[in-house]
């Protein structure tokens, strides 16, 4: 095989710092009111932000250099170590509660979200497994079960923290590269029936689930509850019209839209920004997935291209989610928009795997 390295794709790289130049301006604009109300400093998370960034970078630029085939040999061992963070994670003293979950591990306002870890890991030891030719993903039994239930176990640690977006995102980009390797469409189509089965189970199993599904479907039914967060959004996005109200002119982000600087930040972009500010994102969006999948179908084997599908997986399942919720199409999950949201570990993380797919795209012919 050749070892032959080009440049990365810069089209990769322009859409990955433009999102992200994008997401610092907003983070700004989204938090500062919230920054100041609560810390006395309404640069307070846009210089957080620029901190997690510069390690993300740094990250990025490693990942981006190095040959991805070695990363081959640390994908158990990383895996094994997500697993520990998760069970870590649950333990009560240890991990830390935000917003009814306890997702987080750290001190003070310094944390790392472990099933952020569990996105990446899943996908860099999946797609080592499933390249490999002793594998056959076409048989049900010692083919496509046993990944699948690595997948299950991971999502159901996942669950009882409970973190029902994240790991919906780790499902979703950990099937398509299960798919991609070749499973048989009868068996998935089988194991999504009782997949549905059992997500319908989570979802009556906790009674706030139920609600948001109700809030989702009328969030005029309870507009000071449930449907709250959907109510608000829709009007940060009404009166942004065509060209917005203007940099730093939102109106929702005094206290009205919750948390504005990460789950709902693109309500308060397409106030501020309007219909041209949030179709540059989505476009931005649709160009670092197109030049995705261009390396996963152009990289030389079959570990690179299962990786590029997961990658490639992990934000575009998180940006539909991200924004259907934030437009009212989907239930309330709590999910952040990559590399435009106020975040730390999960931005960090998300350059971390975007350098990754730069590496890949030095690699495709």
């Amino acid at each position: 095989m050749s070892k032959t390295r080009h440049a990365p794709d810069i089209w990769l790289i322009v859409s990955i710092l433009g999102l992200l130049t994008i997401g610092m301006v907003m983070v700004y604009s989204a938090g500062s009111v919230l920054a100041f109300h609560d810390y006395g400093d309404s640069f307070y998370f846009v210089k957080r932000q620029l901190l997690f960034a510069s390690f993300g970078l740094i990250a990025m630029f490693f990942t981006m250099n190095l040959d991805y085939r070695n990363l081959r040999k640390y994908t158990k061992p990383l895996l094994i170590f997500c697993f520990i963070l998760l069970v870590i994670v649950l333990i009560p003293g240890v991990g830390v509660v935000r917003g009814g979950a306890r997702s987080w591990l750290g001190i003070s306002s310094f944390g790392i979200q472990p099933s952020e870890f569990m996105k990446l890991g899943m996908v860099l030891f999946l797609s080592d497994w499933l390249s490999r030719e002793t594998t056959d993903i076409t048989r049900f039994t010692r083919g496509l079960l046993p990944p699948l239930g690595l997948i299950g176990l991971a999502m159901g640690l996942i669950m009882l923290q409970p973190d029902l977006g994240t790991g919906t995102v780790m499902l979703g980009a950990s099937l398509l590269i299960v798919f991609t390797a070749g499973a048989q469409m009868k068996h998935l189509l089988g194991l999504a029936l009782v997949g549905i089965t059992g997500f319908i189970g989570l979802i009556l199993a906790a009674p706030y689930r139920l609600k948001r599904i109700t809030g989702f479907l009328d969030p005029w039914s309870d507009p000071l509850g449930t449907g709250y967060q959907i109510i608000q959004s829709l009007y940060a996005i009404g009166p942004g019209g065509l060209a917005g109200l203007g940099l730093g002119m939102s109106r929702q982000k005094y206290s009205y839209v919750p948390e504005p600087q990460t789950d709902f930040i693109f309500s308060i972009l397409a106030e501020e920004l309007g219909f041209i500010g949030g179709m540059l994102v989505l476009m931005l969006f649709i160009l670092l997935v197109w030049r995705g999948i261009r390396v996963a179908m152009t990289v030389p084997d079959t570990f690179g291209s299962l990786l590029a599908v997961g990658i490639v997986g992990i934000v575009a399942v998180q940006v539909v989610i991200n924004i259907g919720v934030v437009i009212g199409l989907m239930p309330v999950t709590g999910i952040t928009l990559p590399l435009i949201s106020y975040g730390g570990s999960s931005l960090t993380l998300m350059l971390t795997a975007l350098g990754i797919l730069l590496n890949l795209s030095r690699h495709s012919r």
